[in-house]
């Protein structure tokens, strides 16, 4: 959303100016490259050189984790959130909470990956729903912003199909309730949403709503709930406001059981009354809780236990989505990258960010949408001057993730000849879902990453700075064009390989491929 960035800048100001306590100076190892800590970091791991990364009140709209970890088997780990930077002397790290401390756990990534893994986040054996995975996701964010309706809706999901798009998830975004902190759909807009669900349902799709933990100040619930103290309050007591990137509201205490209990009440009687199948719970950035002047109903909780709370709720409901978490690794959750923008840079982040959410712990990910979840990419667009392959290339990376997931109608921006390829890709995706399926099992089975480095599947090799390759699970490994063109540089790990055109190479060697607009480079381990 095109108001984030200057929210989340603007509410940086508030973070707390606490002292830290607690010093640590950790040297590199000769050859030791490290990752971890927020999965928006991806572009920079490994780390070579970052400013103050503060856990506590930074997230940039992502999952963050007060882990690192190192291709020579150490491992970093704190229950509390720190601040980290990263130089030629090594890294540094403050904790306001303890003092933090490095182990050896092994001698390559996966090891330090698998030691953390078990010890704090271990495979639950759960998993969000089967389809989130089996078959594309569409969100009518891009192509409705703030004017979700019943009618535009409805004409959205027809024209997925009329254009040989599968049914899959339809989630509904921002702006379908009549406030925040209200669970009515606006009238005016809705004047039949269980009929507009039925029929969805009718269509195959699946449907959720977004959802977020703040409340408009000026409303019933309001006084309801800061009379219950469902509310998160500030030094005098009363219900703080929060400015966020829709305004300014009051919010959800989610360290406050009763208050997850009440969400999840009227979240169940959404799902009764409408059929509705599950919620996109946005918000909950550490951000906006770190604030001196709060007083939660947990005295000890810090800001990121906010997160955890809102996070927490969603393990109650088997439909799903997250972009903000705290130390939720291996949890049955759906993991969105945050907002990208339409812009070729973006499209190279969304490996690296989607290998970076692995490797703490968030392997059930979707690298954002299409072409970009940022909506203000997308206005006055000269449609003379759309880069159309920009849209095709960042499909094509969709297509072998974990899960893919459209906004934008690309029928709408793209020719007849690009809107083929497309739906290619979403073909492909269902193609190849058994495969996706299995290794999503083998994750909620194991713990480890569904999308891996290769540096996580073959140490040593010289792979630690690829960020334009990947592993799904350990048979596939994908190699899509990132950058305008049609031809790039490959990197053949030991073995033998079979590539998407059938043909077989052996591994230890680079090789260079002619990669038309239609094609998605991709090669099976045999």
């Amino acid at each position: 959303m095109y108001l984030r960035s200057y929210f989340l800048f603007f509410l940086g100001l508030f973070c707390t100016a606490l002292q830290a306590q607690h010093h640590s100076d950790i040297p590199v190892l000769a050859g030791e490259s490290w990752w971890g800590g927020a999965t928006a970091l991806g572009t920079s791991m490994p780390f070579t050189s970052l400013s103050p990364f503060d856990l506590s009140c930074r997230n940039d709209n992502n999952q963050v984790s007060g882990m690192l970890i190192s291709n020579r088997g150490r491992t970093i780990w704190s229950d509390s959130p720190f601040k980290f930077s990263v130089d030629g002397q090594g890294i540094h790290i403050d904790s306001r909470y303890e003092k933090v401390g490095i182990k050896q756990q092994g001698t390559t990534l996966r090891d330090a990956y698998r030691a953390l893994m078990q010890q704090h986040f271990p495979a639950e054996g759960a998993l969000p729903d089967t389809l989130f995975f089996s078959h594309p996701q569409y969100n009518t964010w891009i192509e409705l912003m703030y004017n979700q309706n019943q009618h535009d809706i409805l004409t959205y999901a027809r024209h997925l199909l009329d254009n040989g798009l599968p049914p899959g998830i339809l989630m509904i975004d921002d702006n379908w309730q009549r406030y925040y902190g209200n669970f009515d759909f606006k009238c005016e807009r809705f004047p039949n949403p269980r009929a507009m669900v039925d029929s969805l349902h009718r269509q195959g799709f699946k449907v959720m709503l977004w959802i977020s933990p703040f409340v408009t100040a000026d409303s019933p619930e309001y006084r309801a709930l800061a009379k219950q103290g469902l509310l998160l309050r500030d030094a005098t007591g009363n219900p703080a406001i929060i400015p966020w990137w829709n305004g300014q509201s009051a919010c959800f205490d989610l360290t406050n059981p009763a208050a997850l209990d009440y969400l999840e009440h009227t979240l169940r009687g959404m799902m009764h009354d409408y059929a509705i199948d599950g919620f996109k719970f946005d918000g909950g950035d550490n951000i906006y809780y770190d604030r001196a002047d709060l007083r939660p109903y947990r005295k000890d909780a810090r800001s990121v236990d906010q997160t955890k709370g809102w996070a927490e709720l969603g393990c109650r409901f088997a439909f799903n989505e997250y972009r903000a978490c705290w130390q939720m690794g291996n949890r049955p959750l759906v993991q969105r990258l945050g907002d990208k923008d339409y812009s070729w840079k973006a499209v190279q982040q969304l490996v690296p960010d989607m290998i970076a959410a692995g490797l703490l712990g968030y392997g059930y990910a979707c690298p954002d949408m299409i072409g970009g979840g940022s909506f203000a990419s997308f206005l006055d667009i000269d449609a003379d001057k759309f880069d159309q392959a920009l849209i095709v290339r960042s499909a094509q990376v969709h297509a072998l993730m974990p899960m893919m997931q459209f906004s934008v109608a690309p029928w709408r921006i793209l020719s007849a000849e690009n809107m083929k390829i497309i739906r290619a890709m979403a073909q492909l995706h269902v193609q190849k879902s058994p495969y996706i399926l299995a290794c999503a099992r083998e994750t909620a089975r194991t713990g480890e990453p569904i999308v891996r480095s290769l540096e996580y599947e073959f140490p040593h090799q010289g792979y630690e700075k690829v960020h334009d390759q990947f592993m799904l699970g350990s048979r596939l490994m994908v190699a899509p064009m990132t950058t305008p063109g049609t031809s790039r540089t490959i990197l053949l790990p030991p073995g033998r390989w079979r590539d998407d055109q059938g043909r077989v190479f052996r591994g230890r060697r680079t090789i260079q491929q002619q990669v038309p607009l239609w094609r998605l480079p991709y090669f099976e381990r045999l």
